[in-house]
């Protein structure tokens, strides 16, 4: 398994240069049967990093352009009546696809917004009435930028708590900047990627992850440094056991790629903060001072006693 998982890592990675480390906790995501969410100011790779993703897994990738004249219909579908049979016949929108990207989520309506809200939590999507199974896998990749707010609709806390990580990118350092101009002299590198697992086999990998021993002390430490968040005085809102079962299933996704059948706490505080961070609500007179979610979930993780042991 652990062969596979590099495979992908090493072949993200000739497109996204010096990102490994999100890579990792992206493809965890992924095996998780989570959602990822992407923010970060435009330019930095999120769309590509979605794409090459996709590629690399062998699924079937659509995209969305979301803006604020973008109706659910153009997400699920919408049934047209074809006068040859005298039928309605439902044409499937974008969101019957594997791999999903939601470019600039945060640009659509709420109510847009909304109509991804059941395929994210339960794989499906009920249009008309009827109840239609995305495809398997299905993950729904969305991506915002941070520092923009002029034209967007931020995203409610039910739909942010439907997301199992948010990752950012991050600016490249000077090197990595030359190697990307360098890389692109002729052709984009993601044109010339190919697969290097097929969708069957990161079903196979998912089914496998759920394998990996996490034992009753691991878990309890899980439950002790969400449960803080929900009496920290600094927040208006904690996490709920939807953040607790996230860091659960990403620690297991992650002890795979690290080649362990077991999870360490470490692989718990390498992960709280993207599944913990959009999950938290700050009080306002809390973010005026300063205090940051990053900062209140470090506090969190050096005052929880790690359990003893190897995992």
């Amino acid at each position: 398994m652990q062969e596979k998982l590099k495979k992908i890592i090493n072949n993200v990675c000739k497109v996204i240069i010096g990102k490994e480390e999100v890579i990792e906790l992206a493809l965890a995501a992924i095996l998780a049967e989570g959602h990822i969410l992407f923010e970060d100011v435009p330019g930095t790779g999120k769309t590509i990093l979605a794409r090459s993703l996709a590629r690399s897994t062998g699924c079937e990738f659509k995209r969305i352009q979301f803006t604020p004249d973008l109706l659910p219909s153009d997400v699920t579908g919408v049934s047209i009546y074809n006068q040859q049979s005298n039928k309605f016949e439902f044409r499937e929108g974008p969101v019957f696809s594997q791999v999903l990207l939601a470019d600039e989520i945060n640009r659509a309506t709420p109510r847009t917004q909304s109509c991804l809200l059941e395929s994210m939590a339960e794989g499906q999507v009920t249009v008309e009435g009827e109840s239609r199974k995305a495809p398997a896998p299905f993950i729904v990749m969305a991506t915002q930028n941070p520092i923009e707010y002029e034209g967007t609709f931020p995203l409610p806390e039910a739909q942010l708590d439907r997301f199992l990580v948010r990752l950012e990118l991050g600016y490249p350092t000077a090197s990595e900047e030359v190697q990307i101009i360098t890389g692109q002299q002729k052709i984009h590198p993601i044109e010339e990627l190919e697969p290097v697992v097929v969708d069957s086999e990161l079903l196979e990998l998912q089914a496998d992850i759920k394998e990996i021993t996490v034992k009753e002390s691991v878990r309890q430490y899980i439950v002790n440094i969400v449960r803080q968040t929900r009496t920290h005085h600094n927040l208006e809102l904690g996490v709920s056991p939807r953040g607790s079962l996230g860091i659960f299933r990403m620690s297991r996704a992650l002890a795979a790629i690290r080649g362990r059948d077991y999870v360490i706490p470490d692989d718990i505080k390498e992960i709280a903060p993207v599944v913990l961070k959009h999950r938290m609500v700050l009080k306002q007179e809390s973010r005026l001072r300063g205090i940051s979610e990053e900062g209140i979930i470090e506090g969190i993780l050096n005052s929880v006693e790690i359990p003893g042991g190897a995992g």
